[in-house]
């Protein structure tokens, strides 16, 4: 896996580079102008331009009406493509939106916290729902409730148009022996007691505090959890549907 800084990231990282670029991005310019736009001498200036033209991103044109000058002009649709190989880099969602997969591949999923009563019940509803069911989504707690939290299921409802109302918490040794391909833990204390489910398992933890921590019913820490899982989720599906483009942590 190459963990090298994409070059783009390397160059606009510069302060100076980030303004000559900023600069350059509303249209072309000489030199002596980009001197007095980012107040630096001309033989610094001089210097970071050569190497955003070495590496491809601005270009030089002679004046047409004054030979003695050039015009640097940078190549919007060239870091527009630099742009998004760094964003692909650092997460496949950050790239090109992936084509749905085709091979028949159904991944699995597996969300676990404590209760099974609010996170992961939560989680497994929302990834089932963005895919389809093209993704196998299930949950469990290593000390399951009796019930799904009612704050959880009408967050679902409301805002999401699921219903959950008939599902009941499960323990994680109710899936012993089951294939995942994501085990994905939802709190602090179940990363430390959550069971082996295999090598092929790549496990995943999420630190999410708990909506129904201290006996609270606050209906909007439930809504904050269910956007904060949906958002992570959305990130998530890029890697489920095409593993090829994952990207080591």
């Amino acid at each position: 896996m190459d963990h090298a800084v994409p070059a783009f990231v390397r160059l606009a990282a510069h302060p100076l580079r980030w303004r000559l670029l900023r600069e350059l991005a509303g249209g072309d310019h000489r030199v002596r102008e980009l001197v007095d736009a980012v107040g630096e001498p001309q033989n610094l200036v001089s210097y970071h331009l050569r190497l955003l033209r070495d590496a491809g991103l601005v270009t030089a044109r002679r004046s047409s009406f004054d030979a003695r000058d050039s015009y640097h002009h940078l190549d919007l649709e060239r870091c527009a493509h630099a742009l998004t190989a760094a964003g692909t880099a650092l997460h496949p969602a950050l790239g090109p939106a992936p084509a749905p997969a085709t091979s028949g591949f159904r991944p699995a999923v597996l969300f676990a916290c404590t209760g099974n009563s609010a996170r992961s019940p939560i989680a497994e509803a929302l990834l089932d729902h963005r895919t389809g069911g093209r993704v196998e989504a299930a949950s469990a707690g290593s000390h399951p409730k009796q019930r799904l939290h009612p704050d959880a299921v009408q967050v679902l409802r409301d805002r999401y148009g699921i219903d959950v109302a008939d599902r009941r918490p499960r323990p994680l040794s109710a899936l012993a022996g089951r294939r995942f391909d994501y085990v994905i833990s939802l709190c602090d204390k179940v990363r430390e007691v959550c069971p082996d489910f295999g090598d092929q398992a790549r496990r995943v933890h999420w630190s999410l505090p708990d909506p129904a921590a201290e006996g609270g019913a606050d209906r909007a820490a439930f809504v904050q959890t269910a956007a904060d899982i949906d958002t992570r989720i959305r990130y998530l599906l890029p890697r489920l549907v095409h593993p090829s483009r994952e990207v080591s942590p």
